[in-house]
């Protein structure tokens, strides 16, 4: 069967594309990825992908349009959804192709990420699976973390250290967010573990009710 494979970066790409050739797949590679700051770092993606793409014989298409602005326009202010918007643009866009161009099925090596939430995506991605008539390919990919981050690295592929939009690049470096962040972390834990307590006081301070069958 033919499937059109969302590719967020090369690194990524190297176990799934391997897995789903085990499985008979053919694969065509699709890098839409308008969430990729900065520039340099979105060609730097690229040019990776582009170059092992071409020593595994792997076809792409490819939107070389850097779509940063558009992607901004639609998370600022409501930072905490970026995710969920960055999920339903690239996978809606890959079922979308995957239609257009004949593909019976599509999924995306953003399911290989350890560090992606894998229920919404494959929440996404089923309901652009079916508003757009193609099948979504499921496939837990993260079994298989070691095995591409080996290869890569025995590949000399370029490895980004953050996800990809300037929100996660601030995580990646900003220490003083960390801290900040493991702090609120340590006090949330701690007022959790008090209201338990309390919780727990109240109900041993409450007379025994009856009990009716």
């Amino acid at each position: 069967m033919n499937i059109l494979l969302h590719i967020c970066c090369g690194p990524c790409s190297v176990y799934p594309v391997r897995v789903l050739r085990q499985q008979g797949y053919r694969i065509t590679g699709r890098f839409y990825n308008p969430n990729i700051h900065p520039y340099k770092e979105f060609k730097k993606r690229l040019n990776t992908l582009e170059k092992y793409a071409r020593d595994i014989e792997l076809p792409l298409f490819i939107e070389r349009e850097y779509g940063l602005t558009e992607f901004l326009r639609n998370v600022v202010f409501n930072e905490q959804q970026r995710c969920k918007f960055c999920y339903e643009t690239r996978l809606e866009d890959c079922a979308k192709m995957a239609a257009e161009k004949g593909f019976p099925a599509f999924s995306s090596t953003l399911f290989y990420s350890k560090y992606q939430n894998h229920q919404l995506m494959r929440s996404v991605a089923e309901r652009m699976a079916a508003k757009y008539g193609v099948e979504f390919v499921y496939h837990d990919f993260r079994e298989g973390w070691q095995e591409g981050i080996d290869i890569s690295i025995k590949e000399e592929m370029y490895r980004q250290p953050y996800c990809g939009c300037i929100y996660s690049e601030q995580e990646r470096y900003d220490k003083s967010l960390r801290k900040k962040r493991r702090t609120q972390s340590l006090n949330n834990q701690d007022f959790l573990q008090k209201d338990a307590v309390a919780v727990n006081r109240r109900v041993e301070e409450r007379e025994p009710e009856l009990s009716v069958c």
